[in-house]
């Protein structure tokens, strides 16, 4: 309940919708290629700057900035919903620039087209549209106070922000409706494009396995050796680069005067020095039970809500278990298996209703019947936090192990450049027994091995790696202390030895040969069984395993197969009977006989019939509209009316156009 109190996740899908921007002006964009080809601006805030082409842009006045900071915010939350690896931020920044260059481009054309938004134009689309089950529940206004929190704590950005953005957001949706308004479907497109999407097939299959092929390939060491010949080029690095490493460790057993010992005194002054952080705030653990009123709903459904609020309330007092009573009645599916239970919440966290009473009741008490925009609520606290300061007694025994953490690093550190400069001017042996150390001898190691000595060397063999035999010695951290290393010698890449290497060979054969042996079987298998008209004869023969399908549409899943969308969809093509060609899936290959087929009924047609002709629509709308944006886009491309940053090619983010 948490998550509802604190956002509605309709709101969230709102919110890609309508803020980020509508979804097929995104497909496009993000389809369209090379916009990114025109010389700089010299604004360092700037991605890049768009400007209508003409003596009026030229002179700035019909010109645009896209922003940075726009691109950034946009491809956070693209990675985000995506839910993809950080490292990909710098791609996905080039995205989402192009996604935000295109859009100015289309305001700009909006704009030329008088298609601007007025302010009665956004009432009406709040009042109506998908905001208006949170700004106007039941028709009527929340008031601006209500509004302007809604705005900022679901999107973070002002009100006027916000009414901008759903104008620019309404523009561009009519840019798309004058485009697209004259698409249009035969009733006869229709119905043939429901039965080719409704048609279901039962079918055998043989299955001609890549692993199963590779049994059979057994060459000769002759053909090995010609193989390996013959492709010098690709082994010539087969075995990596290897080296050896001196090095000598130590971690804060072995740091000169022992580990750094912690005051009362270095105590005091970290807690001095960091009161903030050992501030509590207020806080209040409570339960709940929720009687939903969904949005939208009329007075007699909110009437029957609150009337069973109440009686759960009487419930309450008359001695009825909270938790029990949280359990069978409340809607909410986050707290009602816990009793209702919602643990600490912070004031501020939850709706302003919410919070007023659970921070109004003190513990052990139970609130009336209150109202929010999700129904009825019942509240139970059940312990309070006043807001307070920590004393330094209860925060010492987390203080001293920081402390202790940042006196061994920095002595540690410290140390390991002592260490580092002594084996410079010593050598490392020298240094190590001057130190009452180790020095360690690697034998050959490859730069993603192990070094057995060390508990994390990854570090060390990273810069092992990066430097050239007999550089001075270095310092680099091993997990529980340091390691000063120096590398003595380099094994460059080199090609293997045949006889050492002929297993990898091998299978580098193998897996040359397959493709062409699984389209040899698969073209033997097709042929032999149009032949016999029979393709399970045509497969027992050839000792090949068939499987039988169920009835399944277009967009089944079946066993070594895969998605019927995919190369397999060559069965709903065929008669029942009907054998295919040889379906090569990569790693399996097929032959398949469908043995029954149906059709879908007129009914079902007549049923699917709407559904199907608005897809239809839709598809042929985004495929003129993806044809509008590429012409326009080459529009200003070849005036020069885009124009982007000048920005370092070596920086974390580079810009196109470099």
């Amino acid at each position: 309940m948490i998550r509802i109190l604190q956002q509605d996740n309709r709101i969230t899908k709102i919110l890609f919708a309508v803020i980020i921007g509508f979804a097929v002006i995104t497909m496009v964009i993000t389809l369209v290629p090379g916009i990114f080809d025109n010389s700089g601006t010299n604004d360092p805030n700037a991605f890049a700057s768009v400007r209508v082409p003409g003596f009026l842009g030229r002179l700035g006045i019909d010109s645009s900035t896209v922003r940075m900071t726009e691109v950034n915010q946009l491809a956070s939350r693209q990675l985000q919903q995506q839910h993809l690896p950080e490292f990909l931020l710098p791609y996905m920044s080039q995205r989402a620039g192009q996604i935000l260059v295109q859009r100015q481009i289309l305001k700009h054309e909006a704009d030329r087209l008088k298609l601007e938004v007025s302010d009665e134009d956004l009432r009406r689309e709040l009042e109506t549209g998908p905001f208006a089950q949170y700004l106007f529940p039941g028709g009527k206004y929340i008031g601006d106070d209500a509004y302007m929190n809604f705005v900022q704590n679901f999107f973070q950005v002002s009100r006027s922000d916000f009414e901008s953005q759903v104008k620019s957001d309404m523009e561009l949706q009519r840019l798309q409706a004058l485009i697209t308004g004259g698409v249009a479907v035969s009733d006869q497109a229709v119905r043939e494009a429901y039965r080719t999407q409704g048609t279901k097939v039962k079918f055998d299959y043989a299955v001609i396995s890549a692993d199963d092929l590779r049994k059979t390939i057994n060459p000769s060491d002759a053909d090995l050796e010609k193989f390996f010949k013959d492709n010098q080029a690709r082994y010539a690095t087969a075995i990596p680069e290897t080296r050896k490493i001196q090095y000598v460790s130590f971690d804060a057993s072995n740091l000169p005067g022992g580990k750094p010992q912690i005051s009362d005194a270095d105590v005091q002054a970290y807690y001095n020095q960091h009161q903030a952080q050992f501030q509590v705030k207020e806080q209040v653990r409570v339960r709940h039970i929720l009687v939903a009123v969904p949005a939208g709903s009329d007075s007699k459904v909110d009437s029957a809500a609150k009337a069973k609020a109440e009686d759960l309330l009487k419930q309450i007092k008359g001695g009825a278990n909270f938790a029990d009573l949280a359990t069978k009645n409340s809607d909410d599916p986050g707290s009602k298996t816990q009793g209702g239970e919602l643990g600490w919440l912070d004031r501020g966290r939850t709706v302003p209703e919410f919070d007023k009473v659970a921070f109004s009741l003190n513990s052990g008490q139970t609130s009336d019947v209150t109202k929010t925009q999700f129904g009825y609520h019942i509240l139970q606290v059940e312990e309070k936090k006043t807001a307070h300061q920590r004393p330094l007694a209860e925060v010492k025994a987390e203080i001293v192990p920081l402390l202790e953490q940042q006196r061994v690093g920095a002595a540690e550190q410290t140390y390991a450049s002592q260490l580092a400069a002594d084996a410079k001017k010593n050598g490392i042996d020298k240094a190590a027994q001057s130190h009452g150390l180790h020095a360690v001898a690697t034998d050959y190691v490859a730069k993603d091995g192990v070094i057995a000595g060390l508990s994390d060397g990854s570090a060390l063999l990273t810069q092992a790696f990066s430097v050239v035999k007999g550089a001075d010695p270095a310092s680099v951290s091993t997990g529980d202390g340091y390691a000063v290393f120096q590398v003595t010698d380099v094994k460059p890449a080199h090609a293997p030895i045949f006889a050492d290497y002929k297993p990898h060979i091998l299978d580098d054969y193998r897996e040359q040969q397959i493709p062409l042996l699984l389209n040899q079987q698969l073209a033997k298998l097709d042929d032999r069984a149009k032949v016999l008209n029979d393709l399970k004869k045509a497969a027992d023969e050839m000792k090949i395993p068939v499987k039988t399908s169920e009835l399944i549409g277009r967009q089944a899943q079946v066993p070594e197969i895969g998605s019927m969308a995919g190369p397999a969809s060559v069965a709903f093509t065929l008669n029942k009977g009907g054998i295919s060609g040889p379906v090569n899936l990569g790693r399996n290959g097929i032959v398949l006989s469908v043995t029954d087929k149906q059709e879908p009924k007129a009914d079902e047609i007549a049923k699917n019939f709407e559904q199907t002709r608005e897809q239809l629509l839709n598809d042929q709308r985004e495929q003129l509209f993806q044809v509008y944006v590429g012409n326009v886009t080459q529009k200003y491309e070849k005036a020069g009316a885009i124009r982007y940053a000048k920005r370092q090619a070596a920086g974390p983010n580079p810009q196109p156009g470099n």
